[in-house]
């Protein structure tokens, strides 16, 4: 993917509301743990963190599979993990809409705050 959309508040939103589409979603956040893919379309993963690089080698979709998402929510610090309603205001889903693309949506919305709050990058 060769433009990532900037992350800032609208497309953190985009995300939750599902109006950024699923390879772009997950493109940020594999971007954002470091992944890199080069112009044959091969992928990178020695900016990955070991961890994340021993358990996927390459980008995991974030939002079809669990194993990933968990992984991705178990590595939010303890005092990030409620940025979407204190940097958001995300007040979370209704029960109606309380489904795994959603609630995976919000796990990397959240992932990709945490990313942020840690790297000095503002909304």
């Amino acid at each position: 993917m060769s433009e990532l959309p900037p992350l800032n508040a609208a497309t953190l939103w985009g995300i939750l509301r599902d109006e950024v589409d699923d390879t772009t979603t997950n493109h940020l956040v594999w971007h954002y743990l470091g992944y890199r893919q080069d112009a044959s379309g091969e992928w990178n993963a020695d900016g990955v963190d070991a961890a994340w690089r021993e358990k996927f080698p390459e980008p995991p979709d974030f939002i079809e599979n669990r194993p990933p998402n968990v992984q991705l929510t178990r590595s939010i610090p303890k005092e990030n993990k409620q940025l979407l309603k204190e940097q958001l205001g995300f007040e979370g889903y209704k029960l109606n809409e309380l489904i795994p693309r959603k609630t995976r949506r919000a796990t990397m919305t959240n992932w990709l705050l945490s990313y942020m709050r840690d790297h000095g990058i503002t909304l």
